[in-house]
């Protein structure tokens, strides 16, 4: 009996899809779960005929598959992917490779890739995008960990991952140890921002303007095939025009408190640690929050009021005004996201190549969007860009749009209508275009109250001073550090 080309842990819903989506690429995969019967319905479900071996144990798994074995897990993060790596190394052989799906913290990949490779072994940590449709299909892959291993698994996660227009595998290696889970937790910071950002559009859609359902579909279509062509707004577009067969609009009986996983939170996490200004992602993040004191939101809203003023003007203008504050928003989430990744690569020696890691979005994956082929050109043509801003095309983007902006978020806050995310955008423009802010103030009372010392404007960066700010203090300062 022949041997699986790679063996697969977790027949969950990613699970089940990818290994299809492997099996239909034409490769033999070995599947085991950790309740057995799912094994067995699979096999007899939607895996039968095809090129399944079915394994009731990891150890029956393991002697299933070709040398070296690749032993893939799709489980969920956390104690869950240690306990299995710890069921898996008693059957396998000096190169031997174990990978992990899941969407696990850098860190944990970080500490794994360290401990497989000390007993022999190779790791990858992989992020793996685009949810149940995306796996079946070709989804946008993220690998990285001990590079030894690319070599073995590069055929077929090149194979089964989405494929742009031009036929270039939406897959390539991101870089050592955590870099792969690394880009995928920035790749879901950013698709909170992007959602936020769409559903902070609705609320001024359908409660500043007074659009129906019906017309927000008929405005998501006609932007879906302009700059803003992308999954998230395709969906959002499918989602406006949905009804049951009653003639109920489903978006209306949704109760509006959102859930999350923590990716979104990691990556905000992650910024602060690197000092990074995520201010986009760190507000979707807290806007999720914000939704699930649903209760105490209820009671607020019988106490606390707000304008009362109502929506007068050009609908067809102020929509025009959303689209282009729209696409300004995302263009400065993405350069925030390409920040975050480019000081994580220095602080960890990580070697991100930019332009791929655009590549690898460009398709199968939930922010997969048409202007990611722009982001990728601005880093082939400037491999060390500092900024997307400063690339022509966005900045000329961003410049064009701004009036319009700045429109949106004066409407907002006359209405009453929360925009912490475009809003957020647009104040790290303002703040990322200054020559000067008023860090000189903070600096100084800093000085005042804990003699913290400052740069001078008129002294070498690096030399710090301390003023006696109150006659009492002396000359004694703090030490001068930055965490």
């Amino acid at each position: 009996m022949s041997k699986a080309d790679i063996g697969l842990i977790g027949l969950a819903v990613m699970g089940e899809n990818l290994v299809l989506n492997m099996e239909s690429k034409g490769f033999t995969v070995g599947v085991f779960n950790r309740t057995v019967e799912k094994v067995d319905k699979f096999i007899s479900g939607r895996g039968a005929g095809k090129n399944f071996i079915g394994c009731h144990s990891i150890k029956e798994l393991c002697e299933n598959l070709e040398r070296p074995r690749k032993v893939m897990m799709l489980v969920k993060a956390g104690q869950a992917v240690d306990d299995f790596i710890e069921k898996i190394i008693p059957y396998l052989e000096e190169g031997d490779i174990i990978i992990d799906g899941g969407n696990s913290h850098f860190p944990d990949t970080i500490r794994r890739t360290k401990y497989i490779e000390s007993k022999g072994f190779l790791y990858i940590g992989t992020g793996v995008s685009g949810g149940e449709e995306g796996a079946l299909l070709g989804p946008s892959i993220m690998p990285g960990g001990s590079s030894a291993a690319w070599d073995s698994v590069k055929p077929i996660f090149q194979k089964i991952s989405a494929q742009t227009d031009a036929g270039e595998p939406c897959c390539e290696w991101v870089g050592e140890d955590g870099a792969g889970h690394f880009v995928k937790m920035v790749h879901n910071g950013i698709e909170y921002g992007d959602m936020q950002m769409i559903c902070e559009t609705y609320q001024m859609m359908k409660e500043g303007i007074g659009l129906s359902n019906e017309e927000m579909h008929a405005v998501f279509t006609e932007w879906n095939e302009s700059e803003l062509d992308s999954y998230l707004i395709e969906i959002t577009r499918d989602i406006l025009g949905y009804k049951t067969e009653d003639g109920e609009a489903v978006i209306d009986q949704i109760l509006d408190t959102a859930g999350q996983k923590g990716t979104g939170k990691w990556t905000a996490v992650s910024a602060l640690d690197c000092g990074q200004p995520l201010t986009l992602i760190g507000e979707a993040v807290f806007a999720r929050c914000l939704s699930a004191l649903k209760d105490e939101r209820v009671e607020a809203s019988k106490v606390l009021s707000g304008p009362a003023v109502s929506f007068e003007g050009d609908k067809t203008a102020l929509i025009d005004d959303l689209k282009q504050a729209l696409y300004a928003s995302k263009i400065v989430s993405y350069a925030q996201g390409y920040q975050l990744m480019r000081a994580a690569a220095e602080e960890n020696g990580w070697k991100l190549n930019n332009g791929e890691i655009a590549l690898m979005w460009r398709g199968g994956c939930i922010i997969r969007s048409a202007f990611l082929g722009n982001i990728k050109e601005a880093f082939d043509t400037n491999p060390d860009l500092v900024n997307l801003l400063l690339d022509p095309f966005f900045k000329d983007a961003v410049e064009n749009a701004q009036a319009a902006w700045r429109r949106v978020i004066v409407k907002s806050v006359e209405l009453g209508i929360p925009m912490p995310a475009i809003g957020a955008a647009l104040a790290y423009f303002d703040g990322y275009r200054a020559a000067r802010l008023p860090a000189n103030l903070l600096q100084a009372q800093r000085d005042y109250f804990g003699a913290h010392t400052y740069e001078r404007l008129d002294k070498p960066r690096g030399e710090f001073f301390h003023t006696n700010w109150t006659g009492r203090g002396g000359d004694t300062a703090a030490t001068t550090y930055i965490v």
